[in-house]
């Protein structure tokens, strides 16, 4: 098992889609750099729940994105037990959290999109978005960093979204930048994440106080199975 498939064995049965390791030692905040890898997951979200996302958010896809957030952070503190069985130490990135640590601006610890692209789960859209092969964008990102050295996934670094728009055009923000993503590109570049939280905050308030709106996922061909 000092392959790490106990992880994957773990990650699946908890309820994780995709489960895959990548390297990240030259990426981590300072003071993490004995966390040289990640183990980066994927839990699938109810197709049928994104198939009702239209103008807009819908309650049911708010209570559904909270219950799948929940569910992340549970499977990485199980994954986390499994990690230290087996000698080394673990670090869980939240599911869902961002931090002010310059006064400027929120934003998340740890990427979980670059630990996914890094252990090879996917690209990122033009949506800003985790786009995989089998599910597209309609996924919720987990990570685990550890200092045990696993076998890493062949990281993707281009966009697979060629000259596909549909995001672009649908995103009611106008946040969307419209540019395939390569590896290292910052996220601005992408999604104009202001934006795309100010008109959040101002037509969905009454939606999971304006936190979520799912529009640029359920538009995305990649992945879908069924037409409206």
């Amino acid at each position: 098992m000092k392959n790490g498939k106990v992880l994957i064995e773990r990650a699946k049965e908890e309820g994780a889609s995709l489960v895959s390791f990548g390297y990240v030692g030259d990426i981590v905040p300072p003071g993490y750099g004995d966390l040289t890898h990640a183990v980066s997951f994927a839990v699938h979200l109810s197709d049928r729940i994104i198939e009702d996302i239209d103008n807009g958010p819908t309650h049911m896809y708010f209570q559904h994105y909270r219950a799948v957030n929940r569910l992340i952070d549970e499977i990485e503190l199980k994954i986390g037990h499994e990690i230290e069985n087996m000698g080394y130490r673990y670090f869980p990135v939240a599911s869902s959290q961002s931090i002010n640590l310059n006064g400027a601006y929120y934003e998340a610890f740890f990427s979980h999109k670059t630990a996914a692209t890094r252990s090879g789960l996917g690209w990122v859209g033009k949506n800003g978005l985790l786009v995989t092969p089998e599910f597209g964008p309609r996924v919720r990102l987990g990570t685990v960093l550890t200092d045990w050295d696993l076998p890493v996934g062949e990281p993707v670094t281009k966009s697979g979204c060629l000259s596909c728009d549909l995001c672009v055009k649908a995103c009611p923000a106008i946040a969307l930048t419209g540019k395939n993503w390569e590896a290292g590109m910052e996220r601005c570049e992408i999604v104009d994440a202001k934006a795309c939280s100010d008109h959040m905050s101002r037509q969905y308030k009454h939606i999971g106080r304006g936190s979520v709106c799912g529009i640029c996922i359920a538009v995305c061909p990649k992945g879908r199975k069924y037409e409206k």
